[in-house]
């Protein structure tokens, strides 16, 4: 394109050089070109050269330099849709899109049909999702070029993702039938009609979409889509005969395939439990070594006919040793009826197995052949995945212990008593278990990961990092590895770790490295929007454009941010002090016992600051080794990353901003999480800090049209009422402020007062429900602080036989951290003397010394093993050796 201030041939030839050289990233090459223009003293300032040596210095790694000598370029042109658009290539390898897109927009004032500036300002309106814009490029771009096929695909793609389907087929059949020759078993093509059929059934044309489908199926490549989207076509359609035989030979090719058999049922009009079980029969005789065949008709069946089917399959399970046999038929616990059959069941398995080696009496009699040795152990493992899953924690390690007593080297009964002890509330003693299970396979990833994961639910992370570091790359922390991998499961448990251990930094820290993880995701689509319309994958474009709009609705992301709204939360109520305010404790007036108690904790304290100083010198000297390595690296392959900024754990935990780091963190789930109440939940908690009220109430109907029976909805309505009132004694409230605020009060508590809405929510639950009756007393004790006694009398006072384990603990650190209820040490004390009958095996509950005799003679017992076992070798070891003569001496070591 002409230039606004052109160059003579020579210089002219150099900036076309220099243009090649930045393309093939040749930089230096591409600097010294640009330093023989600028060198010329009639075109020192040329912008557009000036423009093109930032981009080339930017290519570098050098940034400064380059928004130094591209801003300069533009000031000395700013007609120039060069130095516009050098501009917007600079602002969108620093991922500056928005800016990206004004630069481009402006560039296209002085050049507008320039194709390179059309095509990069769509590509940057469809990773922000501006779909308005992207549909009038795209457009420009088919009027500019519309002979070639991405001018027609991307038209019709802008007018599917705005949602008008029928302007999107037009223009894929217009091309459709533009298209001349089309050879055998071309892939693109196929891609293009099979995406045009989406399009069809998107927009409810299902008879248009399965003709077209009927008349294309000889040019599709992909035969397996063709047909699964014909027998849906043909159920929806209600022409269920031609979908039989269609779902007839999908089974046949994949007898596995769970969704193939719901179609075949639907397709079949079968309504009935037995006549599905009766079809399934069918498909059991038909394909007897699979599995789905077996396994659904447990979720039909009922009453005997559930018995006749669980036993055969509960029978070939443990027959053959399926390890996943209880995961299986987990789900079918949720019915209590079904739940009585399978325990039944195994209890005559385990009953018969050990008496005569058959699952059952009848068998015997029969005389057949006895059952396999190890039917016994897996009968016994899954009875003790099944009273753990029951929360009996005796029966279950009563089952487990026979199963280790049989064969001690099988590694899923280590793992499964270690997840009862998990169950139980013990974490140290679930580690236990599962460090010895990876014991005996260090090769095993799968086991090494889960051993980690109980390491750090037992707060142990330095162990659990060593543990990864057997798969992680060497030369490197393991800690830093896992996250250039994005190992997000291990970042998040490290993240709730560190909020446990009260080492805010540090799991705030693990929190945003996640964070950054799902934008890296984000970013990393910006590839996919040329490659998938050059390789005509567009139905898998559209999945993955539709993915990466609702991608922080994913659990992990869910957690990492669950937990940084915590952290965050807390460090608002609690403010860490500095170093200089912890020195200034009054320890005049203390007495010789408390004096003594903090002198030791603070010898402590220091010893522990020395050694986690340390070790932090020691990780920071690393961690910027690795740092050169890693930005020497991404020079190499990605001149254009932006570099983030380091994030320091003592930063993070002294924020001048809590709240408004936690509403970063917050408006992701608002958006894509918003049928989890606990998303709405958290935002009371921000906003009822921030003293926002029209936020907080909205926060609350959010949360009561999920579920208006949840427990701590009642307990936000009680302090979104006592705020309000404090409110409205400090201030007038604008009219229309006044009038929301009156209509919501009268939707949340009618004519009541809170003291009355609370006193019957108190009266309602008292028997039947703890957290409703702890959320209840929580009210209590807002309204009217004197109560304290009495609302803490309610819950303690609670029968401790209905209660679960996690609400125990729930209760307890609220009583033990008095963030509730104040002070209250006597209280929490009383409550863990009483849940320890009840919780024998939860840790939290158990005394120190206790539990340190307890490890002291785990310790020594081991010990005695070791040696035992050292001298049973000795015993019977015979060692050859050679003398110096070369005789062979054979010695018996007997009592050594």
């Amino acid at each position: 394109m002409p230039s606004s201030d052109p160059l003579p041939p020579k210089e002219g030839a150099l900036f076309r050089k220099l243009l090649k050289c930045y393309e093939m990233k040749q930089y230096k090459n591409g600097l010294k070109l640009a330093k023989q223009i600028l060198s010329n003293p009639k075109y020192t300032e040329h912008g557009e050269t000036l423009a093109m040596k930032g981009l080339t210095l930017n290519g570098l790694g050098r940034r400064e330099e380059a928004y130094k000598y591209v801003r300069l370029g533009l000031r000395n042109d700013l007609r120039s849709h060069v130095c516009w658009h050098v501009y917007g290539l600079l602002q969108r390898s620093d991922k500056k899109y928005d800016e990206a897109i004004k630069c481009y927009r402006n560039a296209l004032k002085w050049e507008k049909d320039n194709l390179q500036i059309l095509k990069d300002l769509s590509l940057l309106q469809i990773q922000m999702r501006d779909l308005e814009g992207y549909k009038e490029t795209r457009h420009h771009l088919f009027t500019l070029r519309p002979s070639q096929h991405a001018s027609w695909i991307g038209f019709a793609m802008s007018y599917h993702l705005l949602g008008d389907h029928v302007m999107a087929n037009n223009i894929l059949e217009t091309f459709s039938q533009s298209q001349t020759s089309i050879e055998a078993h071309d892939y693109r093509h196929s891609e293009l009609l099979l995406y045009q059929n989406q399009i069809l059934i998107e927009s409810a044309y299902l008879q248009q979409a399965l003709d077209h489908l009927l008349k294309y199926e000889t040019q599709i490549v992909d035969k397996l889509a063709v047909r699964e989207t014909m027998g849906d076509l043909y159920i929806k359609l209600q022409q269920h005969d031609k979908a039989v035989a269609i779902y007839e030979a999908l089974i046949r090719r994949n007898p596995e395939n769970v969704l193939y058999y719901e179609q075949y049922m639907l397709a079949r009009q079968v309504s009935a439990p037995s006549d599905i079980v009766a079809v399934y029969r069918e498909f059991q005789a038909q394909y007897p070594r699979a599995l789905c065949p077996r396994r659904l008709p447990l979720n039909i069946a009922q009453g005997a006919e559930f018995t006749t089917v669980a036993d055969e399959y509960l029978r070939r399970g443990l027959r053959k040793g399926i390890p996943p046999l209880f995961v299986n038929v987990r789900t079918l616990h949720q019915d209590s009826q079904k739940a009585a059959t399978i325990e039944s069941l195994t209890l005559q398995y385990f009953e018969n197995l050990t008496r005569s080696g058959h699952f059952s009496r009848e068998d015997a009699d029969a005389g057949l052949p006895v059952e396999p040795a190890s039917a016994l152990v897996w009968t016994a493992l899954f009875l003790a995945q099944h009273y753990d899953y029951m929360r009996d924690t005796n029966r279950a390690l009563e089952y487990i212990n026979v199963a280790i007593d049989h064969t001690p080297t099988l590694i899923e009964l280590l793992i499964t008593k270690g997840r009862i002890f998990k169950h139980a509330g013990d974490p140290v003693e679930a580690y236990v278990w599962l460090d010895e299970a990876q014991s005996m396979d260090t090769a095993d990833r799968y086991i090494n990961s889960k051993c980690a994961k109980y390491m750090l639910r037992a707060n142990m992370v330095t162990e659990a990092e060593e543990i990864c570091a057997k798969f992680t790359r060497e030369g490197v922390s393991a800690m830093d590895n896992l996250n250039e991998m994005q190992c997000m499961w291990f970042q998040t448990e490290c993240a709730i770790a560190f909020q446990r251990m009260e080492r805010w930094g540090e799991s705030l820290k693990k929190c945003h490295e996640v964070d950054r993880h799902f934008s890296e995701i984000i970013e990393d689509q910006f590839d996919f929007h040329t490659y998938c319309m050059r390789k005509m994958t567009l139905r898998a474009y559209v999945g993955l454009l539709r993915l990466e709009d609702v991608l922080r609705k994913h659990p992990f992301y869910f957690k990492a941010a669950r937990c940084a709204i915590e952290v965050y939360i807390h460090l608002y109520d609690k403010p860490l002090k500095s170093e200089a305010t912890i020195e200034e404790i009054d320890i005049e007036n203390l007495p010789p016992s408390e004096l003594k108690k903090l002198r030791s904790k603070q010898r402590k304290a220091k010893k522990k600051a020395e050694l986690e100083s340390a070790q932090a010198q020691q990780a920071q000297v690393k961690r910027e080794q690795h740092q050169k390595s890693k930005q020497t690296a991404n020079q190499e392959t990605d001149p254009d990353a932006p570099q983030l900024d380091e994030l320091i754990p003592e930063k993070l935990e002294r924020t001048d901003e809590p709240l408004e780091k936690a509403i970063d963190f917050l408006k992701p789930l608002q958006q894509l999480a918003k049928e989890r109440i606990e998303t709405h939940l958290l935002a009371f908690e921000v906003y009822y800090r921030k003293n926002k009220l029209l936020l907080m109430l909205q926060s609350i109907q959010r949360a009561r049209a999920l579920d208006a029976t949840h427990p701590v909805v009642h307990s936000s309505i009680i302090r979104f009422m006592k705020a309000l009132s404090i409110a409205r004694k400090q201030q007038a409230f604008n009219e229309h402020v006044q009038q929301v605020l009156d209509k919501a009060t009268k939707e949340l508590i009618g004519s009541k007062t809170p003291q009355q809405l609370n006193d019957e929510f108190i009266a309602k639950h008292h028997a039947t429900s703890i957290l409703h009756l702890y959320e209840g007393a929580r009210g209590m004790y807002e309204l009217d602080p004197s109560k304290k006694q009495a609302a803490i009398k309610f819950i303690t006072g609670f029968k401790l036989d209905k209660l679960r384990l996690e609400d125990a603990i729930k209760i307890y650190t609220a009583l033990r951290d008095g963030d509730v209820f104040g002070e209250c040490e006597q209280e929490a004390e009383n409550y863990k003397l009483a849940c320890q009958e009840r919780f024998q095996y939860a840790r939290i509950f158990r005394n120190v010394e206790e539990l340190e005799a307890q490890l002291l003679a785990k310790e020594a017992a081991k010990l005695r093993a070791e040696q035992e076992q050292q001298m049973n070798h000795l015993d019977t070891n015979e060692i050859t050796f050679n003398t110096s003569n070369n005789v062979g001496v054979k010695l018996n070591w007997i009592n050594c």
